[in-house]
């Protein structure tokens, strides 16, 4: 039987037979999706439900078994491999590399897996795989749109096909007939994502969802999209450098803080064990405008390199750009030392970027940031042997940041005897005199 179909305003809740591009309620554009209409059979009065209770104390919290792959970063960043049952929502730009580096966990695991394809060809990931060296027989390829008949086709597996993982790429290729959307419309995305959670949970079989991004890098969709799934993985990095980051800003049986790093090559993505030794593995240090920060990204320290450029503006109104590290953190900095150290840029431009394509969010990177300014504007060279974190307050102040030993230990270990640090320094104007 077809169910049927209403359109609900997301702002106020008014539900619409059909879709229009403002909702007449509320008067908001743009804020209605399609969900299936709730049964009109007659409610009928029910017994009391019977609810069995547990005390904490008596729940016994078992570890969960995990399928772990031959990638370690992947499995550093899911907290240790697959949970049965788990659902996996990785997401990425177009091209940088998700529909890879499911192909490598696929033919890492000991186990069968399913890839499902909604965008490409069965043909298409085969000339991939041929690209990467797979050739698993454990991996086996379909293309399938339609969210009814894949669902019913893995329940209908026997037992000894049945697959530890399932991949589906994407979830906006998928569309159920019980809606009218089109694929990838926010109705089907949400209704197919949550009768392949319940498939998942009912089946203990582990699934990963691709899913697009838009332009202002979230994940393409409705917003509950994530509260549906148990992690949510982003694959990061410019498409114009080799380094990828894999984070998670969710889950469920592990922890957010873990970060994994892999350089996109020919043959794939590779796992890069020492992150640091890359980042500034070319820089030079006889330059000015050059400062090593040490970067916590998640519980890793990384060694990252700062450069800062300043040169004569040649417009009325200074020019301030940024790369890796957020602008308007930049222009607060400038503002910080031209107040607290005299430093005059207003007749200068100033260009910051973060080697290796990297975006830093950690406030530690501040008096780095700081520094390579100062560097760039007295020509100084800060020599070779110096690393340095620090964040820096309004009043120029250096304040502690989080992990403060681990990021000695990570300098020191990568050979810098020289560590300008909250521990070392108490403001920008004392840091300036360690060069």
């Amino acid at each position: 039987m077809k169910l049927s179909s209403v359109f609900v305003c997301s702002s106020c809740g008014e539900t619409f037979p059909k879709w229009s591009g403002q909702c007449s309620s509320c008067g908001l554009w743009n804020t209605l999706a399609e969900t299936l209409a709730p049964s009109k059979r007659p409610a009928q009065k029910q017994a009391s439900p019977k609810i069995a209770v547990t005390p904490l104390s008596e729940i016994k919290a078992e570890p969960k078994s995990r399928l772990k792959t031959n990638i370690s970063e992947f499995n550093r960043v899911l907290g240790g491999g697959f949970v049965n049952g788990q659902v996996v929502l990785l997401a990425g730009e177009p091209g940088i590399g998700k529909s890879t580096l499911l192909l490598q966990v696929a033919n890492s695991l000991p186990k069968p897996v399913i890839y499902i394809s909604g965008e490409e060809s069965p043909e298409q990931i085969a000339l991939r795989a041929k690209r990467l060296g797979i050739a698993s027989a454990l991996i086996k390829i379909a293309s399938e749109t339609n969210a009814d008949n894949l669902l019913a086709f893995l329940e209908a597996l026997p037992q000894s096909e049945k697959p530890a993982l399932v991949i589906i790429d994407s979830i906006q290729t998928l569309y159920t007939k019980d809606l009218l959307g089109m694929a990838g419309s926010v109705g089907q995305m949400r209704e197919c994502s949550f009768r392949i959670t319940q498939f998942a949970k009912k089946s203990g079989i582990s699934v990963v969802l691709v899913g697009h991004i838009t332009k202002e890098g979230e994940i393409a969709g409705p917003k509950v999209l994530e509260h549906i799934v148990d992690t949510v993985l982003y694959l990061e990095g410019d498409k114009t450098h080799l380094f990828r980051m894999l984070k998670s800003s969710k889950n469920r049986f592990g922890s957010v803080d873990e970060v994994g790093v892999f350089e996109m090559g020919d043959k794939g993505m590779r796992e890069v064990l020492n992150p640091s030794t890359y980042f500034i593995g070319e820089r030079l240090s006889n330059v000015s405008g050059s400062v090593v920060a040490i970067s916590m990204e998640g519980s890793r320290p990384f060694a990252v390199e700062v450069q800062a450029l300043v040169s004569k503006t040649a417009f009325g109104y200074p020019k301030r750009t940024a790369f890796g590290v957020n602008i308007n953190r930049v222009q607060i900095l400038c503002a910080v030392l031209e107040k607290r150290l005299f430093l005059k840029l207003s007749n200068f431009d100033v260009y910051v970027n973060i080697v290796g394509g990297l975006k830093v969010t950690d406030p530690a990177c501040d008096l780095a940031v700081c520094l390579a300014i100062y560097s760039g504007v007295k020509d100084i060279k800060i020599g070779g042997e110096a690393a340095v974190f620090g964040e820096v307050g309004l009043s120029g102040e250096v304040r502690k940041v989080l992990h403060l030993e681990k990021r000695i230990s990570e300098a020191k270990r990568l050979g810098y005897s020289n560590v300008i640090s909250p521990k070392t320094v108490r403001t920008v104007k004392d840091a300036v005199v360690n060069f």
